[in-house]
């Protein structure tokens, strides 16, 4: 992966390649064993729990567990169901541990009760680290450096861009001394793969390399999330990564798509 070397997760101190692998949208169990063979070290084993990827997972985990960095998510909101939710999980990939414990798209911070019993699976060693996941931006900062929130999963790509003005300049540029950040939404769903109307027939769509890309050429995105669908999705978005990070004027391409389609997207909702 000559593109973006390999990198700490912030403050974890755990060394991933740029490209984390989500379970959700049906990759095999062959894809998940080529993005590890390919430097993929970040395994997000989600909401949505294929069996293809559990097996994979199982495998690599089988096969270099202290290199796989697996991430349970839980969007309980009862404390006592948390431990219950992440054993499951456990149980289905054969393994005693999650090295994160992902809390689910909280817009404030956690009240403590959630808190308390995922430091309680901490110190029974279940879980190495704890994360939050959020569309609040301006939680970010505050939460980046001082508090037990070791990663931080946020949405960020070409349209949703707030991150550059509301995150970035804002937490510490030493990874040692923040929170991991993973980029999750880098297609934004895939809009930013098809030509939006009002972009110009001369302007290119993008691929998913380069919305993978153009997350992670901003110096604070550690990990971007790829939901790949299959193997070959895996593959083309590693072979994306290796041109590197993006030059101005591929940045200022990528801006230029997702602001057409956050106007179409405006329009549509207009209407």
């Amino acid at each position: 992966m000559a593109g973006f070397e390999p990198r700490a997760l912030g403050k974890t101190g755990r060394i991933v390649g740029p490209l984390g692998l989500a379970s959700s949208y049906g990759v095999s169990e062959k894809g998940v064993e080529a993005g590890f063979e390919r430097g993929v070290r970040y395994f997000y084993w989600g909401s949505m729990r294929w069996a293809g990827f559990g097996r994979g997972l199982a495998t690599v985990c089988k096969k270099a567990r202290d290199e796989a960095v697996v991430v349970i998510q839980s969007y309980t909101r009862i404390g006592m169901l948390l431990g219950l939710s992440v054993r499951r999980a456990l149980r289905k990939i054969g393994t005693d541990h999650a090295d994160v414990l992902l809390l689910g798209w909280w817009n404030r911070s956690p009240p403590q009760r959630i808190l308390d019993a995922a430091r309680r699976l901490q110190d029974k060693g279940t879980v190495k680290h704890i994360a939050l996941s959020t569309h609040n931006r301006s939680l970010v900062p505050e939460i980046s450096s001082g508090s037990p929130y070791e990663v931080i999963h946020l949405r960020y790509n070409a349209t949703h861009r707030g991150a550059e003005k509301e995150i970035f300049p804002h937490i510490p540029e030493a990874r040692d001394s923040r929170s991991g950040i993973v980029a999750f939404t880098a297609t934004r769903w895939g809009h930013l793969l098809s030509r939006p109307d009002g972009l110009p027939g001369d302007v290119p769509v993008p691929t998913a390399g380069d919305c993978y890309r153009f997350c992670l050429t901003a110096r604070h995105v550690d990990v971007v999330l790829c939901g790949a669908r299959n193997e070959t999705d895996v593959n083309q978005a590693l072979d994306g990564l290796e041109k590197g990070p993006m030059s101005a004027s591929e940045l200022a391409w990528m801006q230029r798509v997702g602001d057409a389609v956050r106007s179409n997207v405006t329009r549509i909702r207009d209407n």
